[in-house]
């Protein structure tokens, strides 16, 4: 993500949250212990990490790929040199785009329990 719409802390943050409550779902689901021996037990186990990493990225992906393309678009514009893009980036770019980065800030990744 480039600097354009300063969401990359934000959205690592968010990341970490979302993948934490992700593996801790996965993983909370304990199985017997004396029904399958250590190798089931492992296998069982990365599955179900591998399990929370796909609801992870499932979760994840259209928050990213829209942050991603917000910067892209506004790094365009911010970089371009022609009278019309001079324009639209002084006198409507900011005026315009201020309420969408407060919208953008406020996202819900719902709550966190300690245990």
């Amino acid at each position: 993500m480039t600097l354009d719409i300063v969401q990359g802390g934000c959205a690592t943050l968010e990341d970490s949250v979302v993948l934490v409550r992700c593996l801790a779902k996965a993983l909370s689901n304990e199985t017997s212990r004396e029904s399958k021996d250590k190798d089931e037990r492992e296998l069982d186990e990365y599955k179900r990490i591998e399990m929370g990493l796909k609801k992870y990225a499932k979760e994840r992906k259209w928050r990213s790929i829209e942050l991603i393309s917000r910067a892209c678009i506004i790094g365009f514009i911010q970089q371009s040199n022609g009278k019309i893009m001079t324009f639209l980036r002084d006198k409507i770019l900011a005026i315009f785009l201020s309420d969408l980065w407060l919208k953008k800030a406020d996202f819900d990744y719902g709550k966190l329990r300690i245990s």
